[in-house]
């Protein structure tokens, strides 16, 4: 973001014992923001001035990522966090977009928190409950045994290689912005042994449940996984409907920007 939108603000939230950074600009109904593992809030510099033309668009630094305060060694819920940010912010219900990781803690929040949601829009997620159809896991696995045993850099250069990056990689658009931001990553969740209370709850069961507006969007280049669980979503959330990004992988709103706009500010123009 070079130029701040109208009515920029930015601060630190206290939450559940730590502090999350957050920036919020423009005017209407709230529209959050939520990031991926290993990134922050730049991830979303194509769509945050953009909306604040329209909505009161607020995106934040999840538990140990980008500027928020280190956490103490306790377990957490990143479901909790956004619970507590928006009572920080006096919001008492939002539209709630978050990708991959993001896209877990919406969902797990709406699930918590029925009543608070206007919207819902997974990009790129998973949720609780769904079992990998690639091995993933242990790929991730093998990046947190680096970085305990030999350094975040280390495995900082393996998880930028893994195939989940690969077409933000190759793609001019993103390649730069996400190697800046991934490469800033602190590693806390991979080497600080706090556990995410998230990581028991499984939502597969309560998808049923969810009753606002839903769009899911993914990748037509994402991983299988998430390819899945974006068919999964929009068989089992009642009345939700799926768009395929063509040409872009798992950092799809990175990837085509505009394109990624028009698709969300269409289907939340659409919600009165």
């Amino acid at each position: 973001m070079t130029t701040p939108p109208p009515g920029f603000t930015s601060g630190y939230a206290d939450v559940n014992e730590t502090k999350l950074y957050y920036e919020m600009a423009g005017t209407g109904a709230p529209v959050v923001l939520l990031h991926g593992l290993s990134l922050d809030t730049r991830m979303w510099d194509g769509q945050f001035a953009t909306l604040a033309a329209d909505y009161r668009v607020v995106r934040y630094d999840a538990r140990g990522h980008g500027k928020s305060v280190p956490a103490p060694d306790a377990p957490y819920s990143n479901s909790e966090d956004l619970c507590g940010l928006l009572d920080c912010l006096a919001i008492e219900r939002a539209h709630l977009v978050g990708l991959s990781m993001g896209g877990r803690t919406v969902i797990d929040f709406i699930v918590d928190n029925p009543g608070r949601a206007l919207s819902l829009v997974p990009v790129d997620a998973a949720f609780g409950g769904f079992h990998p159809i690639t091995n993933i896991r242990d790929r991730l696995g093998v990046i947190i045994t680096t970085a305990n045993d030999i350094s975040v850099d280390a495995a900082l250069d393996l998880w930028m290689a893994d195939e989940l990056f690969g077409p933000a990689v190759d793609n001019p658009v993103s390649a730069g912005p996400l190697k800046e931001i991934v490469g800033a990553y602190s590693g806390w969740h991979w080497t600080s042994g706090v556990k995410g209370l998230d990581s028991d709850k499984s939502a597969i069961q309560s998808l049923g449940s969810i009753s606002v507006p839903t769009l899911v969007i993914v990748g037509e280049l994402d991983l299988p996984d998430f390819r899945a669980t974006a068919d999964v979503m929009a068989e089992k959330i009642p009345g939700a409907s799926k768009v395929v990004m063509p040409g872009v992988g798992h950092m799809s709103n990175m990837e085509d920007p505009a394109g990624f706009n028009t698709i969300l500010r269409d289907f939340l123009s659409r919600i009165r």
